[in-house]
């Protein structure tokens, strides 16, 4: 897949967030499409462990932005 950033060589930390997700969404669909091998389906059941990890880091941290910036609007 040409649009994957996985597959460009893109290091997935230094992915956005909706990169983390597009390169996760390519790899649910290619391993749903059952054209792969037992072994090639756990490299990328592993690949796309570790990219829902940083997606799910990245949004709890902007969650945590959010909610400061809640807190801080109700002072003052």
């Amino acid at each position: 897949m040409s649009g994957d950033p996985q597959a460009a060589g893109a290091d997935p930390a230094a992915m956005t967030f909706e990169q983390l997700v597009a390169a996760l969404e390519a790899l649910t669909t290619r391993m749903a499409s059952g054209d792969i091998g037992i072994e090639e389906a756990a490299e990328l059941y592993e690949q796309a462990q570790h990219l829902y990890a940083l997606a799910a880091g990245r949004l709890a941290r902007v969650q945590e932005r959010i909610d400061r910036l809640a807190a801080g609007s109700g002072e003052g």
